[in-house]
C-alpha cells in the first residue's frame, strides 16, 4: 500500500493535466446530451411503433451480419495469417480499406456496383429479377461491407500469435486439416473470435452512411436505429436526444464487456 502511494505521488501532474483534459474532451459530449435529455419522455418515445420496429431492425440486420462476417471472414483471416502468396499485402490493404474510408464513399461503391444500373446490380435485375438497393438485403450488405474488417483483424492476429506445436501434433495423430481446423485451431483463439464477432456486431449496429446511401432510409424497411436517430433530429431533437442515449449505452455496454476478454487484463499487477 505504501509504494502505492509513493507511486501515485511520483507521477508527473503535468502528463496527469493533460491526460485529464483529454478524458474531459470525450466526457463533455456525453453530459451535454444527458443534460438536455428530456427524461421524463423516455418511455414514451422509447416505445413507439416506429422507434421499436428501427431497434428491432437494427438488431436482426446486426446480428445477421456478424454471422455473415463469421462465416466469410474467419476463412479470410486464416488465409491472411497462414498461406504465404502474391498480392496478400494487398488483399489484406483491401479488407481493410472500408475501415479508414468514409461510410458514404462505402454506400456509393456498393450502390453504383450492386444497383439497378451497376456492374453487377444489373445482370442480377435483368436475368434475376433480383433488386438489392432499399432492402433489407442492401442494409445486411452495408453493414457487411463497414464491420468485416473488424472481425478480420482481430482473428488474423489472434491466428499469427497462436503456438502452431498444438495443431502440428493433432495432426501427426491422423487429424484432417479440417479437424485440426474446427477442433484445435478455432478453440485455441476463441475469446479472438468473440471479441471480432462483438465487434462486427457493434460495428454493424451503429453503421449509417454506407446503410442511407446504399439502402436508403425507409422506416419499417431499411430505417435502423442511427437513421431513425437523424431522421428525428429535424423533426423530433428530443426523440433524436433519446435515441442517442439508447446506442450510446449499446455501445459502451459492449466496451465494458469486451474490456476483459480483448485487452487481456493487461493491467493486473501494475501499480496504480
Amino acid at each position: 500500500m505504501n509504494r502505492s502511494r509513493r507511486h501515485r505521488q511520483r507521477l508527473p501532474w503535468q502528463i496527469v493535466l493533460i491526460a485529464a483534459v483529454a478524458a474531459a474532451f470525450f466526457l463533455a459530449p456525453f453530459v451535454g446530451l444527458m443534460w438536455r435529455t428530456p427524461w421524463s419522455k423516455f418511455t414514451d418515445i422509447v416505445t413507439r411503433r416506429e422507434i421499436r420496429d428501427a431497434l428491432w431492425l437494427s438488431i436482426e440486420t446486426s446480428l445477421i451480419t456478424s454471422v455473415i462476417c463469421c462465416i466469410f471472414g474467419v476463412p479470410l483471416a486464416w488465409l491472411l495469417a497462414r498461406v504465404e502468396f502474391p498480392g496478400r499485402r494487398f488483399i489484406r490493404a483491401l479488407t481493410t480499406l472500408s475501415m479508414v474510408l468514409p461510410p458514404v464513399v462505402g454506400g456509393i461503391a456498393l450502390l453504383f456496383t450492386f444497383g439497378r444500373r451497376g456492374l453487377i446490380g444489373q445482370y442480377l435485375d435483368q436475368w434475376f429479377g433480383i433488386r438489392l438497393p432499399f432492402t433489407m438485403t442492401a442494409v445486411v450488405m452495408a453493414q457487411c461491407f463497414v464491420a468485416m474488417p473488424f472481425l478480420v483483424l482481430t482473428v488474423e492476429a489472434a491466428l499469427r500469435q497462436l503456438d502452431l506445436r498444438y495443431e502440428g501434433v493433432a495432426r501427426t495423430l491422423g487429424g484432417s486439416r479440417w479437424y485440426v481446423f474446427r477442433r484445435v485451431t478455432l478453440p485455441s483463439i476463441r475469446p479472438s473470435l468473440f471479441a471480432g464477432f462483438v465487434l462486427a456486431w457493434a460495428r454493424a449496429l451503429g453503421e449509417f452512411g454506407a446503410t442511407i446511401t446504399f439502402a436508403g432510409n425507409l422506416p419499417g424497411t431499411t430505417q435502423t436505429m442511427p437513421l431513425a436517430t437523424y431522421a428525428a433530429l429535424d423533426s423530433n431533437p428530443e426523440s433524436a436526444l433519446i435515441l442517442s442515449l439508447v446506442m450510446i449505452a449499446i455501445a459502451f455496454t459492449i466496451l465494458i464487456v469486451l474490456r476483459d476478454r480483448w485487452l487481456g487484463r493487461s493491467d493486473q499487477g501494475l501499480p496504480l
